[in-house]
């Protein structure tokens, strides 16, 4: 262990060795006030002649021919012992920081924040609790850098922990796995506006882990997390600018809520969640109900007070329990290469951005950074190991040659003195790395960029600052999906299809917020790599993916009908078939297209537009006012300060997502953004309204059929049956896709035509009727024959018996003198006992025998279903007839006219959907087995109205269903 004379201020402790690089080892030198770090053992600066010694019990030094001189070349200038964690004092131990608490207060109430309790081996390590809802997030950092590279090595996971709100994973496994989508998304919101906030330079990957391990259900746990990730990073060693913290904003009423609980989220017409500093704007995401766009800033204006409110305590807290930045461990391109790569590329790099086509301008652009690594390393700038070499007095480290060292192998390490003797280098050219080449050249060209847009008032591809790309779009592109749309906006395309199902269709949300909830309406998105013409992975979406195919859910939604009106469960895909910036917005233009293509009733057109911005503009000749631009292209996202994505119609805002690449931005120049796009949101409607060819607005032919029914709920059961043998059964009889029924007495029949559906309604039909003194039931099958009469089926499943005296006008011995099993009557129910038995008489319905007697049951049904008895026995015949029954007779029994339920054949698909069915009146004709009245009998008056009934149907008032 080498340690640092305490009385000087210089230190330069050994670090330890990298397997990779086997023979080289680093020198750390930092410049910093006295005692600030603690002192080490065994280590002292000596005159430049001393000698360190190594033990005598292992002697030993490297053979390497090329002398001391060589060995130093092998050290380079890096970070301080603060940049080394492994490294601690023998002789003064590290304590622990103790436990401290501070409450903050946050809208109505506070929230507890605790450090040096769990985590204390973590960089940082804080629980934020808010009610009885608990985030745990740590900070950790790898010790040594990572290659530089144009991001910065930051990752975040955020887990929901089942346990939190007493409940076990509804999966096989039982516990937490893959990171769900909802998880995915918070993790998109903890890392978005931490990232600003990050120094250019620091390659120390870094790792943010988030647990909620309480949850109380009532205070949402992502702004949470959000603020926790925030206040650990400013505890921990990773260096950055500013402390960050988030909050949710809710429209309860008129009023703007700071957190509000998941019970005021219920009524609220907003849900933005925001994350800044204490005086800038980072990140901004929401949803909301058609809010026009002052009233959004009138909520990010209560959401950055709130933030900054939350910063000023925890800055606080940071001064008492924060620990030193790793600041002497960034590392920057030397000023002197930028002259270099502007002085190559100059005039070139003009001309190439001024490629109006994305790909020739890509390829320009790496030809000409190819060119300029080129001519850096030919004129002795670059450095092949990577190295970077300067013009510095480097110490010489020299070891003490004595006779009987032993010779170490190439790449073993002994411990011991070591001599340091510094050696004046001979002055050599600034050696620049070829990853700090390609980084300084991706700065030049943005600057270029900026220039271009600034000055010339023209962007790549020739638009003005509020230009918008053309659009062109299209309907019915697929021939067998329910909806398709292609939209296109310039050198963006989406492909957008929708599909439509009944409730097995809905996607399944297994989360700790929401328990079983199902999505009625879900949008997919995906990226392949050929949309941007390149080679990549394809396979489970992608963090952005996700987050993208949100974004334009969320947007659409609003505009979807609801289910009582539209019993669909509808998928919309978004396939990104070509790629130059704003695709997610594009999804949302391309997905309300394939909605109305679909035939889905949806209240308004929605659009989208990306906005982007040039912040500093006084440095490219400007008057230092923020510069808005409209429908950005890849190259502008990339290159500028924001990506400002808002979705809406003409009146308001549905969705909205803000990212920014500066250090923030404030209100009046989020309203300029979004006043700038409300006026690009009305131009692309515009376009979209001129679609060819348009949305066909109705439903497929292919997309499933769904109607829906209502019966009463203690009737449920009878259509399911036991372990649901009865709904399987009704399902392979009529061919319909499925029978979904709830507790409340819903019940939606899915179909691919209208004649399996019809068969289904008539058999769920007569399943939950509820019969009532009167009814008449035609063509009912006997079933069963006893000694005091036979029992008729009039539904299926519910019988009635008809007593033997009921059978015949005249006396019989036996019932089956006239009827056997298997035989189809009309019978009228004629009571209902206690137990809810049903009391049938076929006899009522018969004629009177004897015609100039008053009738005390007048016939009130046609002839044509009738049987009658000869001497006993029935007199068949094939013949038809329609029955004429004169008013005089129906004094009492007015249900002759009957309401026969029938569907509408003739009527669209959509008809079928509403929940109230259509009754019309129909012909009636017997039963092939239904003997006819007696010929001799006189008809009455012929010119009264004709009363006819359909077989099966219920007269007396129809079978009343629920």
């Amino acid at each position: 262990m080498l340690a640092a004379n305490p009385n000087s201020s210089f230190h330069s402790p050994l670090s330890r060795f990298n397997s990779s690089t086997s023979k080289k080892f680093r020198i750390f030198s930092h410049f910093s006030p006295a005692n600030s770090i603690p002192p080490l053992k065994n280590f002292h600066f000596l005159s430049p002649n001393a000698v360190l010694r190594t033990p005598r019990t292992r002697k030993r030094r490297s053979r390497s021919s090329r002398g001391s001189r060589n060995l130093c070349n092998k050290f380079a200038i890096g970070a301080s012992l603060a940049a080394e964690p492994g490294i601690q004092s023998d002789e003064v131990p590290q304590q622990p920081f103790a436990p401290y608490s501070i409450k903050i207060p946050v809208g109505d109430r506070h929230i507890l924040v605790e450090t040096g309790h769990m985590g204390r081996q973590a960089s940082g390590a804080v629980t934020v609790t808010d009610g009885e809802t608990i985030i745990y997030t740590t900070v950790c950092l790898a010790d040594v850098p990572s290659e530089p590279s144009d991001f910065f090595p930051l990752s975040v996971h955020y887990q929901e922990r089942f346990s939190a709100a007493g409940r076990t994973s509804g999966g096989f496994f039982k516990r937490e796995g893959k990171t769900k989508d909802h998880e995915v998304l918070i993790c998109r919101l903890i890392d978005r506006p931490l990232r600003p906030t990050m120094l250019k330079g620091f390659y120390h990957e870094t790792q943010i882990l988030s647990w909620v391990l309480s949850y109380d259900g009532l205070h949402p746990p992502d702004s949470l997390a959000v603020t926790a990730a925030g206040i650990a990073v400013a505890l921990s060693e990773v260096p950055n600018s500013k402390v960050i913290a988030g909050v949710r904003i809710g429209l309860i009423g008129d009023k703007f809520v700071v957190n509000p609980t998941t019970k005021q989220m219920e009524g609220s017409k907003l849900d933005l969640l925001l994350a800044g500093t204490d005086s800038a704007i980072l990140m901004i995401e929401g949803y909301c109900d058609f809010l026009p766009e002052e009233k959004l800033l009138e909520a990010v204006e209560v959401g950055q007070n709130a933030v900054r409110d939350i910063c000023k305590e925890v800055e606080s807290l940071v001064k008492k329990c924060g620990k030193q930045k790793m600041l002497e461990a960034i590392k920057l391109p030397p000023p002197e290469l930028y002259k270099h790569v502007e002085e190559i590329a100059g005039d070139e790099l003009v001309e190439a951005l001024q490629i109006k086509n994305k790909i020739p301008r890509r390829k320009a652009l790496s030809s000409l950074e190819t060119k300029v690594l080129s001519i850096l390393t030919e004129e002795g700038f670059v450095s092949k190991t990577g190295a970077t070499v300067t013009t510095e007095t480097l110490p010489d480290l020299l070891e003490d040659e004595e006779e009987d060292e032993e010779v170490v192998v190439d790449g073993e390490v002994d411990e011991g003195d070591v001599r340091i003797k510094p050696v004046p280098k001979k002055s050599t050219p600034l050696l620049f790395s070829e990853v700090d080449v390609k980084l300084v050249f991706k700065e030049v060209s943005s600057k270029f960029l900026r220039r271009r847009i600034v000055e010339g008032g023209k962007r790549s591809d020739g638009r003005t600052p509020e230009e918008l790309r053309s659009i062109t779009s299209r309907c019915g592109l697929l021939p067998r999906a329910h909806g398709s749309a292609l939209f296109t906006r310039g050198e963006t395309q989406s492909l957008a299809v929708a599909t439509l199902g009944d409730k097995q269709m809905a996607q399944r949300l297994d989360n700790l917020v929401d328990e079983d909830e199902f999505k009625r309406f879900y949008l997919q998105y995906s990226f392949p790599p050929s949309s941007v013409g390149e080679v990549g992975r394809a396979g489970a979406p992608s963090r952005r993916e996700i987050g993208h195919g949100t974004l334009a859910e969320r947007a659409l939604e609003l505009i979807l009908p609801s289910e009582d009106d539209f019993p669909y469960t509808i998928r919309v895909e978004s396939t990104i078939t070509e790629s130059n910036g704003s695709s997610s917005m594009a999804s949302v233009c391309g997905g309300c297209l394939a909605l109305q293509d679909a035939g889905v009733p949806v209240k308004c057109s929605i659009a989208g537009i990306a906005m982007g911005m040039v912040l500093d503009t006084k440095e490219f000749g400007g008057d230092g006012t923020p510069l808005i631009l409209s429908d950005i292209t890849g190259g502008e996202d990339a290159s500028g300060d924001m990506d400002f994505k808002v979705a809406g119609n003409d009146d308001g805002v549905t969705a909205f997502q803000m990212d920014i690449k500066v250090g923030g931005i404030t209100l009046p120049v989020m309203r300029q953004a979004l006043l700038q796009a409300r006026e690009g949101r009305k131009h692309i409607l515009a376009e979209m309204s001129k679609c060819f060819p348009p949305p066909a607005k109705r439903l497929s032919k292919y997309a499933p059929i769904i109607h829906v029914m209502k019966v009463k709920p203690d009737k449920v059961n009878l259509i399911i049956g036991l372990g649901g043998k009865k709904v399987k059964s009704i399902i392979e009889e009529t061919g319909v896709e499925s029978i979904d029924t709830q507790d409340n007495g819903i019940v939606k029949i899915t179909a691919k035509d209208l004649s399996s559906l019809e068969k289904s309604k008539a058999i769920i039909s007569n399943l939950t009727m509820v019969p009532s003194v009167g009814d008449i039931y035609r063509n009912c099958e006997i079933k069963s024959i006893a000694t005091y009469g036979v029992f008729v089926e009039i539904s299926p499943g519910r019988e009635g018996l008809c007593h033997i005296s009921e059978l015949s006008a005249n006396w019989l011995a036996k019932a089956e003198d006239v009827v056997k099993v298997g035989d189809r009557i009309d019978v009228k129910l004629i009571e209902i006992n206690e137990k809810g038995q049903l009391r049938l008489s076929r006899r009522a319905l018969l004629p009177d025998p004897n015609p100039e007697k008053p009738s005390t049951n007048p016939v009130k049904a046609s002839a044509d279903s009738q049987k009658t008895l000869d001497k006993g026995k029935p007199k068949k015949t094939g013949q038809k007839k329609d029955v004429e029954v004169d008013d005089a007779e129906l004094p009492e029994d007015r249900s002759l006219d009957v309401k026969v339920k029938t569907p509408a054949k003739s009527k669209p698909a959509e008809a079928i959907t509403n929940t109230e069915d259509k009754f019309v009146k129909r012909l009636v004709s017997s039963g092939k087995d239904t003997p006819e009245t007696d010929k001799s009998r006189p008809k009455k008056n012929t010119s009264k109205p004709v009363v006819n009934i359909s077989e099966n149907a219920v007269i007396n008032g129809e079978a009343k269903i629920g």
